[in-house]
């Protein structure tokens, strides 16, 4: 057996173990267990997106949740799936991928947290979350520094984990799926045996061995999450993570020519199959693991003052094997770049890639919360410090276009017909070897937001001042960044709440400005939101709609701007509506979803990989009565086109209308379930660049499930 799967029948033992040790199991009757109240709005904690409490319904931000109930019905087995129903998202932007999830809000790539610290850092130096670690995701769209220092201003993503809970419980569950996929998982959780709840503990384990839509791409996939909390006052809460993951797998990103799949070959008129695998199996590697441990601290200390605290350790590292078609401007087949017919009118040249990536990680974030009166003003006062240090480590091998631009077509590869087994020696890759010097990025940020409610008015102010060193090995440079953000809201007692909003963020920009000879200033953003809420009385649920205004500044200077007085006097803007509805009728839960995105870079390009429009809709049906224990799930996606633009090329890719669909049913402690995704089997791309190659998109995935809850 391999390491992985000892560790994985470890793990699944020793979840079994617990749950046989603790006492009897807690039976339920079918009603019991079936009628399990359904959070179909979400709700956020302390170390959420808002890092506070307050309902959804009184936040002036635009903040999506989607609970595991939510995102198991749906059939996510990536992160990437459990957003695809979110307004505003893009999921895949860049097509089914195993190196990561890079998801886009508001046209804008999103930074990864859990437990509101930022979790990954870099490209590719890390293992991606396991969705069954998950209690929830939550993306709180827009700039965020005031909460979070310096960040993208689409907003973020945090994934809650799940943590110890006080009545014993749990699952064993496994999955079978079609491209071989099987994966077998624990999670089991109550109280430590005569600690008289003072102790609570919860392990999770996964074992995952699966291949994929791309021949020769396949992923197997360790996960070990133990946590334990400490009650030692009904005051005081500790709460220790511990999480260690392995994955073996390659990367599933081809880089496929828009020659022969956007558009038709220039030559044959043809299109190439999209799912080609442009790597080799002796070579190509993505092999990633990663240990962290998180601290959760809450402490009351009178009836106005409360602790908190959040602490992160993280290292991680990828071993990183690639071969892809080179990049050679306008077409990358050689017949036309050579202008000679020397190969079949599919050959390209292929660019090989050897990386070793890592990164480690300390984080910690102290912060008091204050809940007290001014007369008729009700404050929720947030005030904290909070501190990064994060180095980054990337030595690398690049062999550009397999030594083709000095004659050497050896390692040249035909589309439509591969042929593997042939790739530079080990030797060659010493020889062009680069250590480069490891990154730093040091942050501090204090910051205070006060939360104050007026009868049915709710007003938010935020403050941050925050000190960012980089010091790339070569280069040190020390920015500082002041964050403001106000809103204000007004709950009607029929249940509609307006709100408008402003926020700010910024991202600091590493290097000289060669026009002035200073640093390059941080790339700045704010934002204006208005919108209303509504909390329907009749049904459980929550309807949002919006209108959000971006302008980035601080960007590199269009191409038409002459005599720049800097380098950075490009603005961008971004401009939509979004509308999310999350509704339970009765036995019927519906969530839907639309948003609209103008988005233009400093030269009034549509940014890539943002469509313009976006909407969904899914409903979930567990009948009561006769068919009790039935449930049945459907859902529609459809992403608009997007456009890739520099003013000489531009390639605009077409929309796209996926389905999925779910159906299971449920007995005593029993729950099984069918879902597809993608049930049509699309052959779809999600965009195309400039550079010129295509993503595409996530075949058909058809997985059965079978939980047993206890």
């Amino acid at each position: 057996m391999s390491i992985s799967k000892v560790g994985a029948v470890s793990t699944v033992a020793l979840v079994i173990g617990m749950a046989a040790a603790s006492p009897a199991l807690a039976q339920s009757s079918d009603d019991e267990s079936r009628q399990e109240t359904v959070i179909v709005t979400g709700t956020t904690g302390s170390f959420g997106a808002t890092k506070n409490e307050t309902p959804i319904v009184e936040t002036a931000r635009s903040l999506s949740v989607e609970t595991s109930d939510m995102f198991i019905d749906k059939g996510a087995l990536r992160l990437a799936d459990t957003l695809t129903y979110v307004a505003g998202v893009t999921a895949e932007p860049y097509g089914f991928s195993t190196r990561g999830d890079f998801p886009f809000s508001r046209g804008l790539s999103i930074p990864r947290y859990r437990d509101s610290v930022q979790e990954l850092f870099g490209s590719y130096n890390s293992t991606r979350a396991d969705v069954y670690t998950i209690e929830q995701v939550e993306v709180l769209k827009g700039p965020a520094s005031v909460l979070y220092g310096q960040g993208s201003p689409g907003g973020i993503a945090n994934y809650v984990s799940k943590t110890p809970q006080e009545d014993f419980g749990g699952e064993i569950a496994a999955e079978l799926g079609n491209f071989d996929r099987y994966q077998i998982a624990g999670d089991v959780t109550g109280p430590v045996a005569g600690s008289d709840g003072k102790l609570l503990y919860r392990v999770v384990g996964v074992y995952r061995d699966t291949g994929t839509q791309i021949d020769e791409v396949d992923e197997t996939t360790t996960v070990f999450m133990p946590s334990l909390s400490w009650l030692p006052t009904p005051d005081t809460k500790f709460t220790i993570i511990g999480l260690l993951q392995e994955t073996d797998s390659d990367a599933a990103a081809q880089f496929i020519p828009i020659e022969g799949t956007l558009e038709p070959h220039n030559v044959t008129g043809e299109f190439i199959d999209t799912d080609v695998y442009v790597g080799e199996p002796g070579f190509n590697r993505y092999d990633t693991d990663s240990q962290q441990v998180t601290l959760l601290a809450e402490h009351r200390i009178n009836d106005v003052f409360k602790l908190e605290a959040t602490a992160l350790w993280r290292s991680g590292e990828a071993d990183y094997h690639q071969a892809w078609p080179t990049f050679t401007g306008a077409s990358r087949y050689l017949n036309q770049y050579l202008g000679a017919p020397l190969f079949t009118e599919t050959t390209v040249a292929r660019t090989f890639y050897q990386g070793d990536n890592t990164f480690d990680q300390l984080a910690g974030d102290v912060r008091v919360r204050a809940d007290f009166t001014t007369g008729a003003f009700e404050h929720q006062l947030l005030a904290g410090v909070q501190y990064q240090d994060v180095e980054t480590d990337s030595d690398s091998s690049y062999y550009f276009g397999g030594g083709v631009l000095q004659g050497d077509f050896s390692y040249v590869f035909d589309l439509a017909n591969p042929v593997y087994g042939n790739y530079p020696d080990q030797a060659v890759f010493d020889a062009i070897y680069n250590d480069n010097p490891a990154s730093t990025v040091q942050d501090l940020g204090i910051y205070v937001s006060d939360q104050i409610s007026y009868e049915n008015w709710r007003f938010t102010l935020g403050l941050r001042s925050d000190n960012v060193e980089n010091d790339s090995g070569t280069v040190v440079q020390d920015d500082d960044a002041i964050s403001t953000s106000v809103g204000v809201l007004y709950r009607f007692d029929n249940g509609f709440a307006p709100y408008a909003s402003y926020s700010e963020s910024f991202e600091t920009v590493v290097g000289t400005d060669t026009t002035t000879g200073n640093p390059l200033k941080p790339q700045e953003a704010r934002q204006y939101e208005v919108g209303v809420k509504y909390e329907p009385s009749a049904f459980p649920g929550l309807i949002t709609l919006n209108y959000f205004d971006i302008e980035i500044s601080n960007l590199d200077n269009p191409n038409s701007l002459p005599g720049a007085a800097s380098q950075q006097e490009g603005v961008g803007t971004l401009k939509g509506f979004e509308f999310e509805s999350h509704v339970q009728f009765d036995t019927v839960y519906v969530q839907a979803a639309f948003s609209t995105l103008d988005a233009e870079d400093p030269n009034g390009f549509q940014l890539a990989a943002a469509p313009e429009t976006q909407g969904s809709v899914w409903a979930t049906w567990r009948p009561d009565g006769q068919w009790t224990g039935f449930k049945s799930g459907a859902g529609v996606r459809y992403v608009g086109e997007t456009v890739s633009e520099n003013g000489t090329l531009r390639y605009v890719t077409p929309d796209y209308t996926l389905g999925d669909l779910m159906v299971g049913y449920e007995w005593d402690q029993w729950d099984f379930a069918i879902n597809a995704r993608n049930i049509t089997d699309e052959d779809y791309l999600t965009g195309c660049l400039t550079r010129g190659d295509c993503f595409p998109g996530q075949r058909r995935t058809v997985v059965a499930s079978l939980r047993y809850k206890f």
